[in-house]
């Protein structure tokens, strides 16, 4: 780059971190404080109702928008935005992929412009491995990108517009996240791992939702945290309009796999497949990236690990049937749910 990137570093950056009342958002938000850097939230509140455990820092202040409704007023004094909002899952996008749409992609968009209207020097932007789609091979960042849903669309579209926009100026950072795991108090049981080592904890069964022969990988939410954390103490030079894939190569798992460590750590499960279910989203990534560029770098969690971390949570907390078939932990249910009771309108604003 000819002109360096302006802005503050180090700690004495301001940073928004929208989606920090969400499953991830909690934990980063907890890691944010622990560093000592100056960050404000900006969160819809749709999970806000659900707190599995208590525990990690909370964000002095949240902007209760949507991202929809952002505007440079809310950017102000803000040198590096963190984005999570948007809806977050694959079933939750296709139960309505034109919202989806709107939310993911335009929503994001306009992010991004009021971004650099504003003055933001860094942003940090969480898309996804999902966008490797289908493949039988090993895949890296320079691999072609196959979305099969609206979700993963949404991440492919967002990564090209911020690749676009990027200049001497605004300086964008993409986290293609592995499949993410482990405790938070904003639970989210619609995730692999979590979820069966849910459904093991109150049932004493494994249930897998398709045969188990797919491929993903997969990596604990306090190293995503830790890389988020790296990324801001890597000066912008080196992070400059990098695609990075967070997870390590070790978190590569077939969902069989991932059943059998369950019931390793797990007493008296019994494993369940679903044998004429096969699920189409399979891929292998490399992650060599991340602990090449940012700053004192790796996964320090394993999946074996990760799945004690669980079990330990939920005997403390003695988690029930009711605590994890409750919607306020599953994105698609809860969102139904505020709809049922006439809290979001069919555009998912708040009815006033």
């Amino acid at each position: 780059m000819k002109k360096k990137l302006r802005g503050r570093c180090g700690n004495n950056m301001k940073i928004l971190l929208t989606g920090n009342e969400g499953y991830i958002g909690a934990i980063l938000s907890d890691a944010l404080l622990n560093e000592g850097f100056d960050a404000v939230g900006y969160d819809t509140g749709f999970y806000n109702r659900g707190s599995l455990y208590t525990g990690p820092k909370k964000l002095k202040r949240t902007i209760r928008k949507d991202i929809r409704d952002i505007e440079e007023k809310d950017m102000e004094g803000i040198d590096t935005v963190i984005h999570l909002a948007e809806l977050s899952n694959d079933p939750l996008g296709q139960n309505n992929p034109e919202l989806t749409y709107l939310i993911n992609h335009e929503g994001t968009k306009k992010l991004i412009d009021v971004c650099k209207k504003s003055g933001v020097s860094r942003f940090i932007y969480f898309s996804s491995c999902s966008v490797y789609g289908a493949n039988d091979e090993y895949v890296d960042e320079d691999s072609e990108t196959h979305p099969l849903t609206m979700y993963a669309k949404c991440k492919v579209l967002n990564e090209n517009y911020l690749l676009k926009n990027s200049d001497s100026h605004f300086s964008p950072i993409i986290f293609r996240n592995a499949t993410v795991y482990g405790a938070s108090p904003r639970m989210r049981f619609d995730l692999a791992v979590n979820n069966l080592a849910g459904v093991a904890f109150t049932t004493h069964e494994i249930k897998m939702e398709s045969d188990g022969t797919a491929w993903r990988p997969f990596v604990h939410i306090q190293d995503v945290s830790r890389a988020v954390i790296a990324a801001l103490k890597t000066p912008s030079e080196i992070t400059h309009n990098q695609i990075i894939n967070i997870g390590s190569k070790k978190g590569n798992y077939q969902i069989k796999s991932i059943a059998e460590i369950i019931s390793e750590v797990f007493p008296k499960c019994r494993i369940t497949k679903n044998l004429a279910q096969v699920d189409k989203r399979n891929y292998k990534v490399h992650f060599e990236k991340a602990e090449k560029l940012l700053t004192r770098f790796s996964c320090s969690w394993t999946l074996e690990k990760g799945i004690i971390e669980l079990f330990d949570r939920f005997n403390t907390i003695h988690l029930t049937k009711t605590d994890f078939y409750s919607s306020s932990y599953t994105r698609l249910a809860e969102i139904s749910h505020l709809k049922k009771e006439g809290k979001l309108d069919n555009t998912l604003f708040w009815r006033n």
